[in-house]
């Protein structure tokens, strides 16, 4: 949302924002490079805090902030809990709601998990659909969302990165001023992969470390407990393995920038890695972002452990392959979604 917020202030439209700190430690680094100070802070992140417990707590405080501000339009992004809270709470006080990267679908509710429902009751209210590319613009038509509410805009994600991307960038985590060879960047956190699956895929890198001396695998750990009690006994001590807190967002796109491919089970690295012409091994059963299926700059290898190593050996000593999806066009955006998104809202 940096970008739009950037873009409104640019176009002296007056924005209020609010942030829930969901995740506190990576939303505080974020506001502070981009100077951006949140209007209202509702501060509700608590350890291993259920999903109903922090959509109760969002819901009462984004109550709040609406009865205070009485804003003309709220902007909720994506599919997280506070998306979904902020759009009810809208709802509930008549005010508009305007949907940034709007559409996505996977039509399995519990993959990603809660993203896919968080993300169709957010459309069920939304007045405005900002949808990033022509096949999430198709799935809102097929929801009966009237054509004149959708508008396609590109993700705002690759807008970011012109702003993060620099060239001779200095890291700010010493680590990373120091690997050399083909670095792949990883990220493994989602929900409904905790336990088993995300065991297969530490496993998995774990086996990719030790057969390719060429390669490091650079790890950004999420700070979720859950998550670190499963990763840390399994890859703490792998030669070639670097696991390190999370990243800035500055030190994780420039990274990125210098990989040689990207795995993980995120949804907003499948748009930006190809941005940077970086194949993209996607670590879930399903992804909401067919058109990087189709595109060819994406490959769902699931959660099976031989699935994801085949997958990446194949990248990495297949260049015909390697360059086929490394080369393969974006189909995610050009960079100028934010200026579609304000003048649609003007």
């Amino acid at each position: 949302m940096i970008p739009p917020i950037k873009a409104l202030s640019a176009a002296n439209v007056e924005s209020l924002v609010c942030v829930t700190a969901q995740h506190r430690e990576l939303l505080d680094d974020v506001l502070h490079h981009f100077d951006v100070k949140p209007d209202f802070d509702l501060n509700l992140m608590k350890t291993r805090q259920s999903l109903s417990a922090f959509v109760t707590e969002a819901l009462v405080g984004l109550e709040s902030v609406i009865k205070k501000a009485q804003p003309d339009w709220v902007l909720v992004h994506g599919d997280t809990s506070t998306t979904f809270a902020a759009s009810l709470a809208a709802f509930y006080n008549r005010v508009k709601v305007a949907h940034v990267e709007a559409g996505l679908r996977s039509y399995d509710k519990y993959q990603p998990f809660p993203e896919e429902i968080n993300r169709k009751l957010t459309s069920a209210i939304a007045d405005l659909h900002f949808a990033p590319t022509e096949t999430a613009r198709s799935n809102l038509l097929a929801e009966n969302i009237p054509e004149n509410k959708i508008i396609v805009t590109g993700n705002t994600a690759i807008d970011m990165l012109n702003f993060t991307i620099k060239p001779d960038y200095v890291f700010q985590n010493r680590q990373l001023s120091e690997v050399s060879g083909k670095i792949i960047l990883m990220t493994a956190h989602r929900r409904e992969n905790w336990g088993v699956p995300l065991e297969n895929i530490c496993h998995a890198i774990k086996q990719i470390a030790a057969e390719f001396p060429d390669v490091c695998i650079i790890y950004p750990v999420h700070p979720n407990p859950t998550v670190k009690e499963i990763v840390t006994p399994i890859l703490s001590d792998c030669e070639r393995i670097i696991l390190t807190e999370p990243l800035t967002i500055f030190d994780m796109h420039n990274l990125m920038k210098l990989s040689y491919l990207v795995l993980t089970d995120s949804g907003g690295l499948q748009e930006e890695a190809p941005a940077l012409d970086k194949p993209v091994v996607v670590m879930r059963e399903v992804t909401e972002r067919p058109e990087g299926e189709l595109a060819g700059t994406l490959v769902l290898a699931g959660t099976d452990r031989d699935r994801i190593y085949n997958n990446v050996c194949t990248l990495l000593s297949d260049d015909t392959e390697y360059k086929k999806m490394a080369n393969a066009i974006n189909p995610f955006g050009d960079g100028k979604a934010s200026g579609r998104i304000v003048n649609s809202l003007m």
